[in-house]
């Protein structure tokens, strides 16, 4: 088979000439060019394992098409081919139970039986729970696997309980803990130490739901950011004389303006925004553009369809003609506000069956749109009318104030506390002190009692049990300097015997 490298020297002649007999290729050749087209294309998006390890499973795509929706879809780059380049694992749904989720999924999947049966389900199965009755027949070792990592799941969430009670005061309430774990809606509170049928069932409906809606919390999220950034401006504002806030006020109203300064946007998913992503990160001749080429090329994990994070990646050459991140009045949070417009705007209009993914018949169905090759001018952030009211701004602002208020009164009971801590902390050093002096004195009072009771020691420190030898002598002296009494009886001793007792004994 020829190589066909898609380089900018030579691949547009090469593509040129494959393209030219589009028609008469078989399947077989397609398949090749698109597989080198892809060899000389590194990227830096990346699909999740979980994602990699569902090629050609669309059943499980409706839950986990959005698993990688936190991560930002980057500019593709062209550059040599990498060898078992691996993929890094830094994807994340944003959903709290997001570790769970991987790990039953990655469990599941080691059953054959179950993977079996996903492949042959289809959205209706997992919505309806009956994909969730296969559990049953899973191996024994799957099922032991599954209730551990259900385990290690509940006791977070009782972590997670317990730490939120602390951090209200709460610590002498009875926690009734399965009420409280029926706030969470992925497991079965009623059961905590085995995964059931059921269990797979709640994880799915809730995982469904809060991916469905987590595009709303994203767009909730940008508006408060947007708020927050006009409320620091107008402090930042008022903390200035007149001729510096007016400077300032110039200053802020020139950059805006340069922003403004751009190459015109095109509609994302028209023809001509496609076109312009096939001549400039594919390197092909735009004359020659082929939807369904561009649809396999552009499919990077090689599933059969073109997810959210696979649909982001085509934006980002529209993004670089409005946001740099080296240009001070550009701001990178709008920039992925915008790519999220851009995605919704390709989902509404392209996604038919509302899965959240792109089949290549969605995908050349909308070619054939008016909307296509005719599209409506796209309007960008700057273009359109704040993304907040100044009645919403108002609000949050005294949302903001009354957090201040509340931090400032826990602050000052910290303080308050800090200064009581002192103060026991100073008491407990001057007890210490006299604790110590007390123990000191006690130690010199029994050394001092110690040495009055122990013998006299000898020249060399031994010890002398015996009495002075001088102090003998002394003594004896003493006594025979003493004067006899005449009239004292001769010294006491036991009576003499009368001599009548005394015989003699031959």
């Amino acid at each position: 088979m020829t190589d066909l490298r898609f380089s900018k020297a030579r691949g547009r002649e090469d593509v040129k000439t494959c393209l030219t007999h589009f028609n008469g290729l078989n399947q077989e050749l397609l398949d090749e060019i698109i597989k080198t087209r892809r060899a000389g294309i590194r990227t830096r998006f990346t699909c999740s394992p979980v994602n990699r390890s569902m090629v050609g499973v669309r059943v499980w795509l409706l839950l986990l098409s959005s698993v990688s929706l936190r991560v930002s879809a980057v500019p593709i780059e062209r550059g040599p081919p990498t060898r078992d380049e691996k993929a890094e694992d830094n994807a994340d749904t944003g959903l709290y139970y997001d570790r769970y989720l991987r790990e039953v999924i990655e469990v599941l999947e080691t059953d054959p039986h179950f993977r079996e049966k996903l492949q042959s389900a289809n959205t209706e199965d997992i919505k309806n729970g009956r994909l969730s009755k296969e559990l049953d027949l899973v191996g024994h070792h799957v099922r032991t696997r599954l209730d551990e990592l259900k385990r290690q799941e509940v006791s977070r969430l009782r972590m997670l309980l317990k730490a939120k009670l602390d951090s209200t005061n709460m610590q002498s309430v009875q926690m009734d803990h399965v009420s409280l774990l029926k706030q969470f809606e992925h497991l079965d509170p009623h059961n905590q130490n085995t995964f059931e049928a059921r269990d797979l069932e709640l994880l799915i409906a809730t995982a469904t739901k809060d991916l469905e809606n987590y595009d709303a919390e994203r767009h909730e999220e940008f508006k408060r950011y947007e708020m927050l950034k006009e409320h620091e401006r107008r402090e930042y504002l008022k903390s200035l004389d007149q001729e510096k806030r007016e400077r300032e006020e110039k200053r802020m109203e020139e950059m805006k303006e340069k922003h403004r300064q751009h190459p015109k946007v095109n509609a994302p998913g028209s023809v001509d925004q496609l076109r312009e992503v096939w001549e400039e990160t594919d390197g092909l001749d735009p004359q020659e553009f082929n939807p369904k080429t561009f649809f396999k090329l552009h499919d990077t994990n090689g599933d059969g369809v073109l997810d959210e994070q696979e649909l982001e990646a085509l934006f980002t050459k529209e993004l670089e003609k409005v946001y740099d991140p080296k240009n001070e009045e550009d701001d990178m949070m709008e920039m992925e506000e915008e790519r999220l417009r851009m995605r919704e705007h390709v989902m509404k209009n392209v996604d038919l069956n509302h899965d959240r993914l792109v089949s290549l018949d969605e995908f050349l169905k909308s070619t054939e749109k008016k909307e296509f090759s005719s599209p409506t001018e796209w309007e960008t952030l700057d273009d359109n009318k704040p993304v907040y009211t100044e009645e919403e701004l108002q609000r949050f602002e005294a949302e903001l104030w009354d957090k201040q208020v509340e931090l400032s009164r826990r602050a000052e009971t910290l303080r308050q506390e800090q200064e009581i801590l002192k103060e026991r902390g100073k008491a407990l050093e001057a007890q210490k002190k006299e604790y110590q002096q007390a123990v000191v004195e006690m130690s010199r009072q029994k050394a001092q009692q110690a040495a009055r009771q122990l013998p006299p020691s000898g020249p060399d420190g031994e010890l002398r049990f015996q009495p002075d030898a001088r102090n003998l002598a002394q003594e004896h002296h003493q006594v025979g300097k003493m004067p006899v009494d005449p009239n004292r009886d001769v010294q006491d001793g036991p009576p003499a015997e009368p001599p009548q007792n005394l015989q003699h004994t031959p």
